[in-house]
């Protein structure tokens, strides 16, 4: 990358506030990370410090900004963040091209539904009988499909996923390296002093443009199917029990645990490292903070936080209380000594 400040004005539809025109950037970073030649974008009032102090060679910025810093070009666009993220989605690491074929290492069983002309299929990956993979699907190196499997159009499988027997994928859902969909859930009787293992008969069904990050689990059903809804987005490292089912348009952040049965709404935001219990129903459009541990139902439209979960405002009230814990057992002791001196 290597563009003059007047090429870098026309592509963000922007204006010179401040600095040299004859400016040109080599690359781009956050303010705090640049150096001599990278682009960066400033668009919160929180990292005004930041902005005075960054060694960057231009920065996106508000179009009613005013506080230069000295030697930065300073851009006023619409939208600093968006505009930027456009900048590196046209100059930084591409993602790899579709390229159609099946590699001579892969391994096909029998009644697999594919075009070898419409899929990607890499090195070493296996796909057992009966699976279907549509068009447009790309499986990556070292990948398992399972019996019976079906992958929807324009799916990616990153390398070393794993989609087990039954298994349903929409279109369009992107599995991150080390995903597992559909492993046996968690299931145990305990019997005459052993755990006997239940039997996990069902399968996971994902829906349409979904996306699941590296090393998240979702297990599959009991009976009948564990459940992610339509645009539902989950981090790495989240593990979702069997016969879940979450709705449409979730956020679910790194970390996250959701108990066997629990039933998500839409539009739920799961902050890292947030627990759901199992059987319990959590609203639409609810948002859990981080560490929240949900043990009971929670109502839709409503933030919550802390262990066991609360309304979000009554929960900083009690944390409150309990920092100025220290200063009210002092005044009590302070108390109980002058009262024993009466």
């Amino acid at each position: 990358m290597k563009l003059s400040l007047k090429e870098l004005l026309s592509l963000v539809d922007g204006c010179l506030l401040s600095g040299d025109a004859a400016t040109e950037v080599i690359g781009f970073d956050g303010l705090r990370q640049a150096i001599p030649g990278d682009l960066s974008f400033f668009h919160d009032q929180r990292y005004a410090a930041e902005l005075s102090a960054t060694r960057a060679a231009a920065v996106l910025v508000p179009k009613d900004w005013t506080g230069f810093p000295d030697g930065v070009a300073c851009i006023g666009v619409e939208d600093p963040s968006r505009r930027f993220e456009e900048i590196v989605d046209t100059y930084g690491v591409q993602p790899e091209p579709f390229c159609a074929g099946i590699h001579s290492t892969a391994v096909l069983g029998s009644k697999v539904t594919c075009n070898p002309a419409n899929v990607s299929i890499g090195p070493h990956a296996v796909i057992e009988d009966g699976a279907v993979i549509e068009d447009g699907v790309t499986i990556g190196a070292g990948c398992f499909v399972g019996r019976d499997a079906r992958i929807g159009a324009g799916s990616k499988l990153f390398a070393h996923v794993a989609v087990h027997t039954g298994c349903v994928l929409g279109e369009r859902v992107f599995l991150h390296s080390g995903a597992v969909i559909g492993a046996d859930g968690f299931g145990y009787e305990f019997e005459n002093g052993r755990h006997r293992k239940v039997r996990q008969s069902g399968i996971v069904q994902i829906d349409n443009d979904v996306e699941i990050g590296a090393g998240s689990m979702v297990d599959r059903a009991r009976f009948g199917r564990t459940w992610i809804g339509e645009g539902t987005k989950i981090d790495n490292l989240v593990q979702i029990g069997h016969n879940v089912v979450i709705g449409k348009h979730c956020i679910l952040v790194a970390c996250v645990a959701i108990a066997g049965s629990a039933q998500i709404g839409d539009y739920v935001v799961i902050a890292a490292q947030a627990g759901v219990a199992g059987h319990v129903k959590v609203g639409s459009g609810t948002t859990l903070g981080g560490r929240c541990g949900v043990t009971k139902d929670v109502a839709p439209g409503q933030n919550y936080l802390g262990f066991p979960a609360g309304p979000a405002q009554e929960e900083r009230k009690r944390q409150v209380g309990i920092r100025r814990l220290p200063q009210l057992t002092a005044r009590v002791k302070a108390l109980e000594e002058r009262v024993g001196k009466a």
